[in-house]
């Protein structure tokens, strides 16, 4: 076997050596790089155990830190990042623990840059870590759809998320996918932007970072891992491990007149070489871990089961794992599902899949707010915001944060007097009648109090009081929220064109005490959450005389 490059993958790209090599037999080692110049110099140790992978194959390192793996073709070589070590970062705070291959770049055509030629396959590639703190008890920041479709949206990521968030002290950052809205040439701009955080930021690829214009799924996420490297993978911290998957399956590229861009189509998909390469990566994870997988497109909702096609393969891989938890974005909706035996997955107890809010809200629709910034609440009702995970052991909780709001404001609460329908609200309403907190008492007998709790799902209490009064259980349904639906109905103007009222799952409902009479009630509530944490609301209602003495 002929010499060919060496490289110590860290903050640089170095060692080169001689010729190139036709072998597809990599070496290398993963070292503790103990002066973060990036290169593994002749005192600094191997680490051994550290998972390598092709992308279907996974390897561990020996004792001195090396390795071996096969290469074939274009791919991408990357490591799981062990616990208590970490990766170097580059100028945006993104890990760098990959090594992209692509000996004569990525394909022509594709519209925006992907990646440059790397020429032969390298005999050496050589990955740094370097130690650090990572304590049981951790914090990491959860972002879905930032979906910025132009400059201005990224300044609303700037200022409506971003600034609120800096000082965090979690220990990184991760996106659930649509990371921008198409135009690709965004990365630059919107990865400075959250580099401000201070922390690391992983991320996930969503349908909205295909390079459309790509001829098959192959190639469609040339850009993303330009910026990003492999769509799927995995990294440790703590005793926790999260599995970061690609479940956009790219139809290809079908440009037309009217879409010079491409725009094939695509559908929620893991395929063969990604699940072959996870369960290759589970071999070594040991089951009583915290094991949380990052995905787009839910595995499935209620209200749309057709999910991801291939899941069934992905749930016999993950049933004897008992501290399960997934994640993912797309919908622009907020829900909870507990998957189990009736969806196909055989482990012990359903697993928790959380469908999460979306820092675009309604695609940063609306009118704006005082500090010129989209309102953009989402179809089912929910302020855009994003969440913040807690982990300690295997311990996990998920908070929900509305943008630009106190951590308090976690519902909504209504007082319906008949004024809405699921078909739309009334044209001749005032502004707020739909959720007002002033009735008469004629409309007492009729009224309801209706309760969003944004991040609530099926296994949320939600009770309600009225003043000293006994407490009184709330009946979960499945409907538009009466907010949203005259949000809509006022602001349609500024509303973008596919962002219709959609059925929201965690709305609760109750009949107002019929005795109540003239005069001003304290409606209180208390909502219990999907992950045990209690929340209080409040609503001041004030009750007139009848209509008919006016």
């Amino acid at each position: 076997m002929s010499r060919a490059k060496c490289f110590s993958l860290g903050l640089s790209l170095a060692c080169l050596m001689a010729a190139p090599s036709l072998a597809d037999i990599l070496g290398g080692r993963v070292f503790e790089d103990l002066n973060r110049n990036g290169q593994a110099d002749p005192d600094e140790p191997g680490i051994a155990n550290v998972r390598v992978s092709n992308g279907r194959n996974v390897t561990l390192t020996d004792e001195s830190g090396a390795y071996e793996l096969r290469v074939n073709g274009d791919s991408i070589v990357f490591i799981t990042k062990p616990s208590g070590y970490m990766t170097p970062l580059d100028g945006y705070r993104l890990p760098r623990f990959h090594y992209l291959h692509r000996p004569d770049g990525s394909p022509s055509g594709l519209r925006y840059p992907g990646i440059e030629p790397t020429g032969p396959l390298p005999e050496r590639i050589d990955f740094a870590l370097h130690r650090q703190e990572e304590p049981a008890a951790f914090e990491a920041i959860l972002f879905a759809d930032p979906q910025p479709q132009t400059e201005e949206e990224l300044d609303y990521i700037r200022d409506g998320v971003v600034s609120e968030l800096i000082g965090t002290g979690a220990a990184f950052g991760m996106t659930m996918g649509d990371i921008l809205f198409d135009d690709l040439s965004m990365f630059p701009r919107y990865n400075s932007i959250i580099a401000m955080l201070g922390i690391p930021w992983y991320n996930v690829p969503g349908n909205h970072e295909l390079n459309l214009l790509a001829p098959s799924d192959e190639y469609s996420l040339e850009t993303f891992s330009k910026w990003y490297g492999p769509p799927y993978y995995a990294f440790e911290y703590a005793n926790a491990v999260f599995v970061v998957l690609d479940n956009v399956r790219y139809k290809g590229a079908a440009p037309t007149p009217d879409n010079p861009r491409g725009g094939g189509g695509y559908d929620g998909a893991l395929g063969e070489a990604q699940l072959a390469w996870l369960k290759a990566e589970l071999k070594h994870v040991p089951t009583d871990r915290l094991l949380v997988l990052a995905m787009h497109i839910p595995l499935l909702t209620r209200g749309d089961p057709r999910g991801v096609e291939d899941r069934q393969a992905l749930f016999d891989l993950l049933e004897d794992y008992p501290n399960l938890y997934a994640m993912a974005g797309h919908t622009h909706t907020t829900e909870h599902v507990w998957i189990g035996e009736e969806d196909g997955y055989r482990g012990e107890e359903a697993f928790h899949h959380h469908v999460l809010t979306t820092v675009s809200g309604s695609w940063w629709s609306g009118p704006f707010d005082a500090d010129a910034l989209p309102i953009s609440v989402q179809r089912d009702g929910t302020p855009r915001g994003y969440h913040r995970m807690q982990v300690n052991g295997t311990d996990l909780r998920v908070n929900f944060k509305a943008a630009g709001r106190p951590e308090s404001h976690q519902m909504r609460i209504m007082v319906d007097a008949a004024h809405h329908g699921p078909q739309g609200g009334y044209r001749d309403f005032r502004p707020g009648e739909l959720y007002d907190g002033r009735i008469n008492e004629d409309q007492v007998a009729a009224a309801s109090v209706v309760v969003n709790l944004f991040d609530g799902g099926p296994r949320s209490k939600v009770r309600f009081q009225v003043d000293d009064g006994a407490w009184a259980d709330m009946r979960r349904v499945t409907t538009i929220d009466p907010s949203y639906l005259e949000w809509a109905e006022r602001h349609a103007t500024v509303i973008k064109p596919w962002v219709p009222p959609s059925p929201s799952t965690h709305l609760w409902v109750a009949d107002l005490p019929d005795g109540l009479g003239p005069g001003t009630h304290l409606v209180s509530v208390a909502a219990t959450d999907e992950f045990g944490t209690t929340h209080h609301g409040h609503k001041v209602l004030e009750i007139t005389g009848s209509s008919a003495n006016r």
